[in-house]
This record gives structure tokens, sequence and C-alpha cells, in this order.
């Protein structure tokens, strides 16, 4: 018990230092939070350490993959009707691809930052902590982005992965899932609206 309490409060720290830094590093910072969080798992937990990706992982996590994606695209015009100022915080969520180059972006995000949130979210906390708490803890490292859409959103793609490994599917189709999801809405078919016009802070840089 300890021990996740240290990691769930290296976590939060960890995001709080990621979000609220200067804006120009931040693909730095969450990388290295990434390092952070993924070593700490494979440290600790077994279940990280055994992951493996082979056929049946690719292929689960490819189909998981379009499942969320498709949630998420349905998400999207419900947050820009609902949310008071979902397009805009939107848009921010997306401006942070200005920052770096599609290809270091996909490199970070395939090889340390989509694996990693795996391994010590699903794996790490939700195996020590259970499904609902291990979620509730995800979305809420996020509070500090005080961005009301991606606390949401970050809530509901826990609760899809969480629900996912409760059910037995192994970690490593999970890492699949998140690495593909994450390249492929944040940098080969994101949310069209979002894709065609710019958010106001990325306007201003």
């Amino acid at each position: 018990m300890k021990l996740l309490a240290l990691g769930v409060g290296a976590a939060f720290a960890a995001f709080g230092l990621t979000f609220r830094g200067p804006r120009a590093r931040f693909w730095d910072r969450m990388t290295a939070t990434g390092l952070v969080l993924g070593g700490l798992a494979l440290a600790a937990d077994r279940d990280a350490r055994r992951a493996r990706i082979g056929p049946r992982e690719v292929a689960v996590g490819l189909a998981t993959a379009v499942g969320l994606y498709g949630i998420f695209r349905v998400g999207d015009t419900v947050a820009r009707q609902v949310m008071p100022r979902g397009g805009e915080e939107i848009g921010d969520i997306y401006a942070l691809r200005s920052l770096r180059s599609k290809e270091e972006l996909a490199a970070r995000l395939g090889l340390v930052i989509g694996p990693a949130e795996e391994l010590f979210w699903r794996g790490f906390v939700q195996g020590r902590a259970g499904y609902l708490t291990a979620t509730a803890l995800y979305g809420g490292a996020h509070i500090v982005t005080e961005n009301v859409t991606l606390i949401g959103a970050a809530t509901i793609a826990g609760a899809y992965w969480g629900l996912l490994r409760a059910v037995g599917v192994p970690l490593g189709a999970l890492v699949v899932s998140h690495v593909v999801w994450d390249i492929w809405i944040f940098l080969v078919a994101p949310t069209e609206a979002s894709a065609n016009a710019l958010s106001p802070r990325q306007a201003e840089e």
C-alpha cells in the first residue's frame, strides 16, 4: 500500500510539473514523466515486466484502438455542443502538436509515453487499487490541466482501457491500443474541426 501511495503521489507531482511548466518544453517533461512512471512500473510490478506483444496482442490492440477512436469522434461533437469551452479546450490540446515535428511526436508517444501510461496506470496502479480507483486516479491526475474537456477525455479513456484490463485483456494489447490511438487521434486523423482550426492559444504562438 505504501508503494502504491508513493507511485500515485509521484504521478500526480509529475503531471503537475508537466502541465504547469513552460509550454515550449511540454513534450520533454511529458517524456520524462513517462520514463519515471514506466520505470517505476517495471521495477515494482511483475505483470508489467511480463507484458509481451505478439500477433494476438497487436490484433486486439488495433481493434480496441478503433473502438475508442469511434467513441471520441462522437464525444468530440458532444463536447463542442455541450461544454461551454469545449471547442477551445479541444483546440488547446491539439495546439501542442505545433511544438515538435510529427515524426518526433510519434516516436515519443509510441516508444515512451503510451507504453508507460499503460504499464503504470493499468498495470501497477490498477493491479493494486482496482478498476474504479485506478480510473478515478487517472482522471484526477489531469485536474491540474484545468481543461475540463481533457479531464473528461482522460477519464473516459482510462475507464475504457481499465475495463479491458479488468476483463482480462493482456497488458501488451493495451500498450498497442494506447500507442495506436494516441498517434491516430493526435497526429493522423484528429477530429475534423480541430484539424482545421487554430485555438486562441495556438494563434498567439
